[in-house]
Parts: C-alpha cells; structure tokens; sequence
C-alpha cells in the first residue's frame, strides 16, 4: 500500500472514531446525567456537562487533526494521551466497583485498545510520509 492510501485509511478511520465523542458528548450536554441515571443529585448532573463540553472539545481537537495527520504528530499525541489517562480512570472504576454497563465498557475498548493502536498507526504514517531532508 502506498503511503498516500495509507494516510487516506487512516483519516477516515480516525474520523469514524470520532462520531463517538460527538455523539456521547452532545447527548451528555443535552440531556445531563438524567442519560445515564434518573434524577441525578444537581452537583453530578453539572460536573456531567462539564465534562460532557471537555470531551466534545477534545472530539473537536481530533478532527482537526484529519486533514494533514501525519503533520499533526504532537496534537494527535497529546490527544491520544488524555483518552487513554480517561480509559485507565475508566478502568480503575471497573477493578473497584464492577463492570460498566455495555456503552461505557465500549467506552474503554475505544480508550484502552482502538486510541492506542491509531496513535501507532499515526507514527508509522507520518514516519513514511517524512520527506528527506
């Protein structure tokens, strides 16, 4: 595969990704905590829509990254890193109270596995795509 498909794979893939914190986000902006629990305490339903507007920020930030992605090494990296601190918070949740329900341990295959492995892709990417000096 040349270098140039290559990059056109991974664009698209990373913007398929990025439908999830979209939708999540808007949905948890939207709707607030009352999504995932009914009559949440006021407290969790605000710090939800913070962190609901925080992760469509971050989904924001990815997408920019598609046009030009093997130029955007550092943003996609710093981007990468966040999710994956999330999905080891996500984790931690999992080790001391239990599984999650079925979206938010889809959440954490996305975090733990799916980002990781586009961050790998990502390098191998720009490394092919390096013009000589």
């Amino acid at each position: 595969m040349t270098p140039a498909r290559e990059r056109t794979l991974l664009q698209a893939a990373v913007a398929l990704v990025c439908i999830v914190p979209f939708g999540a986000s808007l949905t948890g902006i939207l709707l607030g905590a009352a999504w995932l629990q009914p009559a949440p305490a006021t407290d969790l339903d605000s710090h939800f829509r913070y962190l609901s507007g925080l992760f469509l920020g971050m989904g924001i930030a990815f997408a920019s990254c598609v046009p030009g992605i093997e130029r955007k090494t550092a943003r996609f990296r710093l981007l990468g890193m966040m999710v994956v601190l999330g999905g080891l918070a996500r984790l931690w949740s999992l080790v001391i109270l239990g599984p999650p329900s079925t979206g938010h341990a889809v959440g954490l295959c996305i975090e733990l596995i799916v980002v990781p492995l586009l961050l790998a892709w990502q390098a191998r990417v720009a490394r092919r795509l390096r013009l000589p000096g």
